[in-house]
C-alpha cells in the first residue's frame, strides 16, 4: 500500500473584538509588528436547553503593512475578521522561565466596524493583507532566511 502523507494545512478564520488596543513596536532591523488579542463569543444551549454563552480569547500577530493597517485603524471593542495560520513561539519570562504560546499570525484583517468620514457613515468593512514575500515561503525556506540574517549578525 502507498504511503499516505497528510496534508500541510493550517488556515484559521476568526471573528471577535478586540480586547485591548494593539500593540504595535518595531523588530531590530525595522519591520512593523503589532499583537492583538480577540474575543470571540459562542452561544449553545445547555442540557436545560438554557441558552449559555462561552468566550474565547486568542492572541494575533500581524507584520508590516498588515500591522501599520491595524495600528491606525483599530482600537479596543473594535470587530474584526482574521484569517491566517497557527503559529507557536517561545520566550523567556521576565523570571527567566520559558513559556510557549499559540497565535495567529494574520494574512487578512477586515475591519468590521462603521468608521466616520466624510460627514457620513460607511457601511462597507476594509479589508487589508499581509503584503510580506514570507507568506510564499515553505518552512524550510524560512528557515533558511533566519539563519542567513543570524550569521550577517
Amino acid at each position: 500500500m502507498a504511503d499516505l502523507k497528510m496534508p500541510e494545512l493550517n488556515s484559521v478564520t476568526i471573528a471577535g473584538n478586540l480586547t485591548k488596543d494593539p500593540v504595535f513596536r518595531q523588530t531590530n532591523n525595522g519591520t512593523p509588528v503589532v499583537n492583538f488579542s480577540v474575543a470571540s463569543n459562542r452561544r449553545y444551549r445547555d442540557s436545560k436547553e438554557q441558552w449559555q454563552e462561552d468566550v474565547c480569547y486568542v492572541g494575533v500577530v500581524a507584520w508590516n503593512k498588515l500591522a501599520e493597517s491595524c495600528r491606525d485603524k483599530l482600537k479596543k471593542g473594535n470587530a474584526v475578521l482574521v484569517e491566517g495560520e497557527l503559529q507557536s513561539r517561545t520566550f523567556k519570562t521576565e523570571k527567566g522561565d520559558s513559556k510557549t504560546i499559540v497565535e495567529i499570525k494574520a494574512r487578512r484583517i477586515q475591519f468590521l466596524n462603521k468608521r466616520a468620514g466624510e460627514g457620513h457613515m460607511h457601511d462597507e468593512p476594509t479589508t487589508f493583507e499581509d503584503d510580506s514575500f514570507e507568506k510564499h515561503l515553505s518552512p524550510e525556506d524560512t528557515a533558511l532566511l533566519e539563519g542567513d540574517a543570524k550569521q550577517q549578525k
